[in-house]
């Protein structure tokens, strides 16, 4: 078989989750409907991520429910058992998607190169992409995207149309009234430790509303987010707008959208707020951000996982498989707040130079 796909006429995508992961899938399907714009697509979703992603244009949503057990999976068959598609795009290596991936009728099922198959994903697919050396995942993705002859080579950066309606934007604008630039803090990453520490969050808010910032938190309903987010603005010495677990994803969206800047560990937010070009600030300690750092906005990254990695395998990070991670519960500590201070600086001058003062200049 050649390495290039003859243009199908249907095409299926299987990502479940995450929130980030999807938005960077989403980046990749819209430079392949830019290249191929009759062609059908239907992509195989998770509940949650199908909340921010409903009503992308030119996309039909089947959502796999994981919490339905074996259930979920009889449902999909069911669902999709009639079908036949040209090509599926398996583009999760976990062993959950493979067997969603078992449902899926498609005469040609792409998977990543032998390296990244994890989990036995090589034995889930008949054509696998080109390999690609220590991609971001968003370009990995891009490869998928390539096997149809899309070029993305000549694209510098992505950029993403995302199913915003004006109500969401309204809501989102009713929510921040005020005429200072706005400042967004996600402080929660889906694991603990790779949240910062709360009293330099709170510093930071504090910086921010110094520079003329209206701070805003957000993130979602859980009872640790609801306690970080409380214990930040009880520390912090500024008003904070606080809509932790008051924003559906799209409502979060559209927050994201009119912030001017969004500062966040490695957290599904951040990524939400670079397909709506708002400049993200990430705070990497376990995870390697040329990896998975906001993909636009890699240069306002505050990072201490090369000097992490480094030394707990002893050993430099080229010499490192691609992607490892750095373990422990307090390596966020190594972020400090000068540095996140100098970031914060860059983006406005970069960016919103009228905000700064006669003493920087």
């Amino acid at each position: 078989m050649s390495s290039q796909i003859t243009a199908p006429k249907s095409l299926c995508i299987l990502r479940l989750s995450a929130i980030g992961d999807v938005c960077h899938a989403v980046a990749m399907l819209q430079q392949v409907q830019k290249q191929w714009p009759q062609i059908k697509i239907t992509w195989v979703i998770g509940k949650v991520e199908a909340n921010l992603l409903s009503g992308l244009s030119g996309v039909e949503f089947v959502i796999f429910d994981k919490k339905a057990g074996w259930q979920g999976y009889k449902n999909l068959w069911r669902q999709l058992r009639n079908r036949q598609f040209d090509i599926l795009f398996h583009m999760q290596v976990a062993l959950r998607a493979s067997l969603v991936s078992l449902c899926i009728p498609a005469k040609i099922k792409l998977g990543f190169d032998r390296q990244r198959a994890k989990e036995g994903q090589w034995l889930f697919s008949n054509k696998k992409i080109m390999t690609q050396t220590n991609p971001h995942v968003l370009d990995g993705f891009m490869g998928f995207a390539q096997m149809l002859g899309v070029s993305t080579t000549s694209i510098e950066k992505p950029s993403w149309q995302m199913p915003l309606t004006e109500q969401h934007q309204l809501w989102a604008s009713e929510q921040l009234i005020t005429k200072k630039p706005i400042a967004v803090i996600s402080p929660a990453a889906s694991k603990t430790e790779r949240n910062w520490l709360v009293e330099r969050y709170a510093e930071i808010a504090d910086h921010l509303a110094e520079r003329g910032f209206q701070v805003v938190i957000c993130g979602g309903s859980t009872v640790k987010e609801k306690e970080l987010a409380a214990n930040i603005i009880s520390l912090a010495n500024t008003d904070i707008i606080n809509l932790v677990a008051k924003t559906s994803l799209k409502q979060l969206l559209a927050v994201l959208k009119l912030a001017h800047l969004v500062i966040a560990p490695d957290t599904g937010p951040a990524h939400m707020a670079v397909t709506v070009s708002t400049p993200v600030i990430g705070l990497y300690a376990h995870s390697n951000p040329h990896r998975t750092g906001p993909y636009n906005y890699q240069h306002y990254v505050v990072s201490c996982y090369k000097q992490v990695i480094e030394q707990q395998h002893n050993k430099p990070l080229i010499d490192l498989p691609w992607g490892i991670r750095a373990k422990g519960g307090n390596l966020m500590a190594n972020i400090e707040v000068e540095q996140v201070k100098d970031k914060i600086r860059q983006l406005i001058a970069d960016h919103y130079p009228e905000l700064i003062s006669t003493e920087e200049l």
